[in-house]
This record gives structure tokens, C-alpha cells and sequence, in this order.
């Protein structure tokens, strides 16, 4: 029997015999068609090179050196021939001159009237390539030959590829060669492991198992260590040895006892008394296994029940978990809702929320106008594009927000295509399939809706969802009914103190309408260095109320035609921040009490009541000190006149970077050289030429004369 190392010697070296074959025989097939590609194109190379020298030279006139380059080109051993015949086969030139006149081979003229001009063929033993090129009548050949004739010759050249056979013949013996050392390295590498790594290993095994089987459990072990597998053999192989040594000593001492046992058998009365013995116990079994399978069945419908239990205790985690789930974003929206009272931030922050705890696309809420019976959009998200500034909806049949309110209660639609009366497409430019929507009451009235449509994941909505949104609506409502309260408060806080500026301006010749310029004119400054809407209103209120500390100055000292004295220049430092302790108790104007209790300051920090400097400065602050100055300039006051126009640009120019913010005054300074702010300035100051018109509303002032 042949063993198991010559079987994978024979294996290896087959497959090692055929893999570098096939090698071998794609690499020469590849040199094969190698060098099959260059005889081609050396054969065209120089098939084209022999034409363009023989039309040049017929077009010169120089017939005779045509046969003279034919018969140099001949003497190159690796040509069989080089000539030139004509479409009946007729050789007219040729590099041998005895063949001339004679007809060219066969396989030559059927080439070419095939149209077949590169070839390869068989001649005495000697393989050429074969190169047909035609030699056509050009206007430059018509004075030597008929025009009428197309062709005047056909070139032929035979190359014998002989050389490159050779060529071909020594790449296949080296390549043949050096793969045979790489062979045999393989295959000694194969011997080495097979016997290092396999046959060592088992001539252990085999000899442990001699000792096994003479009962020498001791000599019995065997230990492996040339691979993790043979480790693992040996170290179950060990462990065989040891349990088979247990089980025949355990066997040994059972035989032992057997015999005993037998001695104590001897009497046929005690054998009896054992069977009957036997018997009983016998019937105490079935009884016990009749009891045992009893139990087993009341247990299996014991699981049952459990199973059925587990069930509905389970449905109702799940329906638990939904509710916990919708508590929690009711609670985590009524946090949210009630963290601010500007109704802009409450609707976008309240139709996000929804339509993340809802899954929702997209998600609106819009107000009713009651008096033009159109729906205004008071917060979107997910629609497809931002709807249109100012848009304003009219309320029609077909819209899921008219039926809302016309029944004031919710509306569930789980898919859009069963309910005929509504329109599919929506007015905000998207496509609705499902959508819930619940009216915002206040009062017992309809103030607008919340609509939710789609779902993400492509469902439906359910009444789940439409109860949840319902409940959504009843906070909105509350918290929106609270920030139009706070929002009238304020306004009518505003309107209030506005009015006793307004009043006090009336009251002087000299102020009236200031606070109004400085306003415009500081918003249009703020708008260019692109404050956000927020800090704008700020600064537009602050603008109104900057001068209000003015309340609590000497009205003498306010028209004072005199110089001041220091005492009185004190005196009027003091009003901003009288103004600040007046409009103390209103809460919501803290940010702009810090506006006006800096409206003084200087940019070089030699300003008033603080001392502030730079951006220590509010940007707010710094662009009313410019528009207050300003104005305060152009304007008459009881202690000067007015400055022109000119003027007061220079001087806010003279004043950049000490008393104004640079930025600030640079960009003001621009707006006035493009015609800002003229048409909102006091008329008698302004300059007769004509300037650029640039759209820019009127703001306030502050600064240098400004008392």
C-alpha cells in the first residue's frame, strides 16, 4: 500500500507539474503573439516607408531609382522579395531584376484583389509575412501616366520571420528552463513539510498506539507540538488513553462484584423474594409514572395559561409605553412653549416639536383674519419650499384648515384619495396623502389651525395621533393666547412712554421729531452692518426712549442760550441714567435700558456716565451715538445754530475712531456719499445740489454738540 507521504509527494508534484505548465504555456503564448505583432508592424512600417520613396521618386521623374532602392532594400537577409506589379500580376519593378516581367505568386494578386494586404504564409519551408500596398495615380503623376489609370502599381514585401522564430524558440527553452529549479524547490519544500509537519507526528501517534494495545498505558502518551491540530490530537489522544485505563479497572471492579454478588445469589428463596420484590417496585413505578404524567399535563396547560398572560402583558407594556412616551413630549412641548413669549420663536418652536413627536414631513400652523376671512402662516416646517413673505390665504371649500374652523373640531384623514371633498395639493406647493388638523381655540373662537401631513415612513395617521395633536392644540392656544397678552402689553407699554417722548418733543421747538430721525436713521445704519431682527427692535426702542432721561433736567438748563458751567454739564450727564432708573420697572426693556445708559459713551472711553471704551461699547450704543449726534447737529439748538450738511459729515469724520466706532461712522459716512438719509433730515439744512438717491429709512443721533 502506498503510503501517505508518497501520495502527497504524487499529488504535490502534479499539481505543481500542472501549474507551472499552464504558465508556461500562457507566458509563451503571449511571446507568441508578441512578436506576431512586430513582424506585422515592421512589415507596414517598412511597406509604407518603400511607397512614400517610390511615389516621391516618380514624382520627380527619377523612374530608374526605383528599381535601384528595390534592389538595395533586396539585399536585407530577412526579405524574401521586394517588388512592384500590376493589377493583372505583371511584375513591372522588382529588387531581383531577372524576375521582372514574370507574374507574382498567386496568393499575391488574390490578396490583393481581396483586399486583404497584410498576410501571413508558408514558402519552402519558410514562414513570411506578407505586405500588399497600392500605388495609386495621384494628380501629380497624370504627366507621366494615363489618368484614366487608378492604380499604377502594387508594392509587395515578403519578410521572412525566421529570426524572429529563433527568437521565439530561445524565449521558450529559457522560460522552460527556469522553471524547472523553481519545481523542484516546490516540491522539496512540500517533502520537508509533509515530513516535518505530518509523518512525524503519526509515526508518534502510531507508536503510542503499540503501547496501547500491548496494555502499557503509561509508555501510552504521546506529545505533538508541531501545530495547533496536532497539539489537539495529542492532547485528545492522551485523554482516550486515560479514560479507556478508568473504564477497564472500573470493569475489573464490577466483574468483582458481579462475583460476589452471584455467591450471595446462591439460594433460589432469595432470588424469589427479590422478584417479588422486584414486582412491587414495579407497579409503584407505573403508579408513580401515571401521577407523573397527570402532573405533566396540568404544567403544559399551566404554560398555556402563562403563555396567554404574557400576551396581553406585553400588548398592554406596548400601549403603556405609547402613552409614557406621548406624556413626556407634552410635557417636554409645555417646558418648551412656555420658555418664550414672542410668537414667532412660539410657533416655529411648537410646529417643530410636533411634527418630530408626530413623525410628520411637514407641519404649519396658520391664523385666522377674522375680518378678511384669510388664514395668515404663523410657523412651517418640512414643506418643500419657505412659503412667501406676507402670503395670505384665502378660506375656500376643499381646504383642510376652512373645515377645521367652519366645525371647530379636528380632522382626521387617513388617506387623501378616499376623501373626494378636499383638495389633494395644498396651497403651500406640496402634495398631502395623510393629515390630521385641530382648531386653536381661545375663548370658545377659532384663532387658527395645526396641521400635520405625512408621515415619514409613508403611513397613516390614526386617531392615537389626531387625540394627541388635539391636546397639542389646547396648550398652543393657552401659550399663544399669553404671548399675544404679553405682546399688548407691551406695545401698550411702549405706546405709553412713546407718547410722553412725543409729548415732552412737542413741547420744544428746538427737539421736536428728534427722537423719529434718530430712529430711522439708526435702523438704516444697523440694517447696512447687518444687525439680527432681534437686536433692530432693541435698538428701535431704545432709539424712541433715548432721550427720556431729559424728564428729570432743569427745563432752564435744557434751553440754556449760555455757556454751561461745569456744574450744569454734570447735571446733564446725569440723563441717561435717569432714564434708565424711569424705565426700570419695566421688565421687559432691560437690554434696552443698557443701550441708553450707553448712548454717551465714547469709543476712546472719554464718554459718559461710564467711561466705556471699545467694545465694551453695545453695538447698538455706538451706532445710536452716531445718528444722535448727527441729528442733534443739523438741527437748531437755543445755544447754536444748526450745521449744514457738509459740516456735520465732517465732523463725524473728523470724529472716527476717537468719539465714534470706526465701523460705525465709515459705514455712515457711505450711506450719506450715496444720498442716505437726506429726504428724513430736518429741510433748512439741507444742500441745494442735487445727490444719489438711495433707499434708506431715517434713524436717530447722539454725540459732540449734542446737549
Amino acid at each position: 500500500m502506498i503510503s501517505l507521504k508518497s501520495k502527497f509527494l504524487i499529488l504535490s508534484t502534479l499539481i505543481a507539474l500542472m501549474v507551472v505548465s499552464l504558465s508556461m504555456w500562457h507566458h509563451l503564448a503571449a511571446h507568441r503573439e508578441t512578436l506576431n505583432q512586430l513582424a506585422m508592424q515592421h512589415s507596414r512600417i517598412l511597406g509604407d516607408t518603400i511607397r512614400n520613396s517610390v511615389i516621391t521618386f516618380m514624382r520627380s521623374g527619377e523612374n530608374d531609382r526605383v528599381a535601384e532602392i528595390l534592389e538595395e532594400i533586396q539585399t536585407e537577409p530577412t526579405l524574401e522579395f521586394v517588388q512592384i506589379f500590376d493589377e493583372s500580376g505583371r511584375i513591372l519593378r522588382s529588387g531581383r531584376s531577372e524576375s521582372v516581367g514574370d507574374l507574382v505568386p498567386a496568393v499575391d494578386l488574390i490578396a490583393y484583389r481581396s483586399q486583404q494586404f497584410s498576410s501571413r504564409h508558408e514558402h519552402n519551408g519558410q514562414i513570411y509575412q506578407a505586405r500588399i500596398l497600392p500605388i495609386y495615380n495621384e494628380p501629380d503623376c497624370h504627366a507621366c501616366h494615363d489618368q484614366s489609370e487608378r492604380v499604377l502599381g502594387i508594392l509587395s514585401i515578403h519578410i521572412a520571420i525566421d529570426d524572429l522564430a529563433n527568437m521565439h524558440s530561445q524565449l521558450n527553452f529559457r522560460a522552460i528552463a527556469s522553471s524547472f529549479p523553481m519545481l523542484l524547490f516546490l516540491i522539496l519544500a512540500i517533502t520537508g513539510f509533509v515530513m516535518y509537519y505530518v509523518e512525524k507526528p503519526l509515526r508518534s501517534l502510531v507508536g503510542a498506539m503499540n503501547h496501547l494495545e500491548k496494555g502499557e498505558f503509561e509508555q501510552a502518551t504521546v506529545s505533538l507540538t508541531t501545530s495547533k491540530e496536532m497539539a489537539q490530537l495529542s492532547e485528545k489522544f492522551n485523554r482516550m488513553v486515560e479514560r479507556l485505563r478508568t473504564q477497564i479497572h472500573e470493569m475489573v471492579r464490577q466483574e468483582r462484584e458481579i462475583a460476589v454478588g452471584k455467591e450471595k445469589l446462591a439460594h433460589q428463596e432469595q432470588i424469589e423474594a427479590m422478584n417479588t420484590t422486584l414486582e412491587e417496585r414495579l407497579k409503584e413505578i407505573e403508579y408513580l409514572n401515571a401521577s407523573l404524567e397527570q402532573r405533566i399535563g396540568e404544567i403544559e396547560e399551566a404554560n398555556y395559561r402563562i403563555a396567554d398572560l404574557a400576551g396581553e402583558l406585553e400588548s398592554k407594556n406596548t400601549t403603556l409605553q405609547q402613552a409614557v412616551h406621548r406624556l413626556s413630549a407634552l410635557y417636554n412641548m409645555g417646558l418648551a412653549i412656555n420658555s418664550t413669549m414672542n410668537q414667532g420663536k412660539l410657533f416655529q418652536l411648537l410646529i417643530e416639536a410636533t411634527v418630530d413627536t408626530l413623525k410628520a414631513s411637514a407641519g404649519y400652523i396658520l391664523l385666522f383674519d377674522r375680518e378678511t376671512h384669510e388664514l395668515t402662516i404663523g410657523g412651517s416646517f418640512g414643506l418643500p419650499s419657505p412659503p412667501a413673505s406676507g402670503m395670505r390665504i384665502p378660506l375656500e371649500n376643499g381646504g383642510v384648515s376652512h373645515w377645521v374652523i367652519e366645525n371647530r373640531k379636528p380632522l382626521l384623514i387617513q388617506n387623501i384619495n378616499d376623501a373626494d371633498h378636499f383638495n389633494k395639493v395644498s396651497r403651500l406647493g406640496f402634495t398631502r396623502e395623510t393629515v390630521i388638523c385641530a382648531p386653536l381655540m381661545v375663548n370658545g373662537e377659532p384663532i387658527g389651525t395645526i396641521t400635520m401631513a405625512n408621515r415619514r415612513d409613508g403611513s397613516s395617521f390614526y386617531t392615537e395621533d389626531l387625540e394627541l395633536l388635539s391636546t397639542i392644540a389646547g396648550q398652543a392656544s393657552i401659550a399663544i393666547k399669553n404671548a399675544q397678552l404679553y405682546e399688548e402689553q407691551q406695545t401698550t407699554y411702549l405706546n405709553t412712554v412713546q407718547a410722553l417722548v412725543s409729548a415732552i418733543e412737542a413741547s420744544d421747538a428746538y427737539t421736536h421729531g428728534h427722537s423719529e430721525r434718530v430712529t430711522r436713521i439708526s435702523l438704516a445704519l444697523a440694517r447696512r452692518l447687518s444687525l439680527p431682527p432681534e437686536r433692530l427692535k432693541r435698538l428701535e426702542q431704545a432709539a424712541v426712549l433715548h432721550d427720556i432721561g431729559k424728564i428729570g433736567i432743569d427745563r432752564e438748563l435744557l434751553h440754556k442760550k449760555g455757556d454751561l458751567t461745569h456744574q450744569n454739564v454734570q447735571a446733564l450727564h446725569q440723563h441717561p441714567l435717569i432714564g434708565v432708573k424711569i424705565l426700570e420697572p419695566i421688565q421687559f426693556l432691560k437690554d434696552v435700558r443698557k443701550i441708553i445708559a450707553q448712548h454717551h459713551e465714547r469709543y476712546d472711553g472719554k464718554g459718559y456716565p461710564n467711561h466705556l471704551k471699545g467694545d465694551e461699547i453695545l453695538m447698538e450704543a455706538r451706532i445710536l451715538a452716531v445718528a444722535d449726534t448727527f441729528d442733534a447737529m443739523i438741527s437748531d439748538r437755543p445755544y447754536r445754530e444748526a450745521l449744514s450738511f457738509e459740516e456735520a459729515v465732517e465732523e463725524i469724520r473728523s470724529y472716527t475712531g476717537t468719539q465714534f466706532d470706526p465701523i460705525v461712522a465709515e459705514t455712515f459716512l457711505e450711506m450719506i456719499q450715496k444720498g442716505g438719509f437726506r429726504q428724513h433730515l430736518p429741510g433748512k439744512t439741507l444742500n441745494p445740489h442735487p445727490v444719489h438717491n438711495e433707499s434708506i429709512p431715517p434713524l436717530d443721533a447722539g454725540g459732540l454738540t449734542n446737549r
